[in-house]
């Protein structure tokens, strides 16, 4: 008996999908790298390739640092994306789609309850599959927390002929620190995640779509008990 996935098709390619890879298709033109994803078809797609999914749903993906991120609008437009942390390249919010490798210093404060990599206060995972991979872990359906989107354009502004390559620092939203101080691999320092975060979180304004609704409402939030987990008080140093 074929059991059925609790996740949709589209999310589940999404996180396998090798995107800025030559289109094999069109690899003799230039600026070939596969860098939209076409949720209706589930592959990836080059610039080139758009004549034939204008009328699909298209998500532009941007790579920071050899990582895969979507901008935060249109991600918050498929799937339920609290408690991701965001970050800030090109001006433009964006969360990265899967985990990335852990780095060697562990943090005292807040950390991804997936991974366990440094967060901002009042952040819960540090990727999208980092965040459905915990509700796998802990309920079974989750399709509360994915939403129906029948119309996702490509953003009119801010996409140089499908070739987006960010050079720009990558930054937690909130931050002050400058592409120099992060060390250009878009890390910010220990004090910053995990000591000495100030972030203000504001609170969360939901426009109305009529294109995109909830497929089941109302869409509740995490549980209590995972909001309130215990942290460890960091250890300070006695004054002297």
């Amino acid at each position: 008996m074929l059991v059925s996935s609790p996740l949709p098709r589209w999310f589940e390619v999404l996180l396998t999908e090798k995107f800025f890879n030559a289109c094999i298709i069109h690899e003799e033109e230039k600026k070939n790298e596969k860098n939209i994803f076409c949720l209706d078809c589930c592959t990836s797609i080059c610039p080139h390739c758009l004549s034939l999914h204008n009328s699909h749903r298209l998500l532009q993906i941007r790579r920071y640092v050899y990582h895969d991120v979507i901008r935060l609008d249109d991600a918050a437009k498929l799937v339920d994306c609290d408690y991701v942390q965001p970050y800030i390249t090109n001006s433009a919010k964006v969360v990265f789609i899967n985990q990335r490798p852990q780095t060697r210093l562990r943090s005292s404060g807040n950390i991804c309850n997936t991974c366990d990599r440094a967060l901002q206060d009042s952040y819960l995972f540090c990727s999208l599959s980092c965040k459905i991979n915990y509700l796998l872990s802990i309920q079974g359906g989750l399709s509360k927390f994915f939403f129906e989107c029948k119309y996702l354009p490509l953003p009119e502004s801010g996409f140089d002929n499908g070739l987006v390559t960010p050079d720009s620092v990558l930054e937690p939203t909130g931050s002050t620190r400058t592409s120099s101080g992060s060390g250009g691999y878009g890390e910010v320092g220990c004090s910053t995640l995990g000591c000495t975060a100030t972030t203000k979180i504001a609170k969360k304004k939901r426009s109305s779509m009529t294109a995109c609704r909830s497929m089941s409402s109302p869409v509740p939030e995490i549980t209590v008990s995972l909001i309130n987990r215990r942290k460890k008080t960091p250890q300070r140093a006695p004054l002297s």
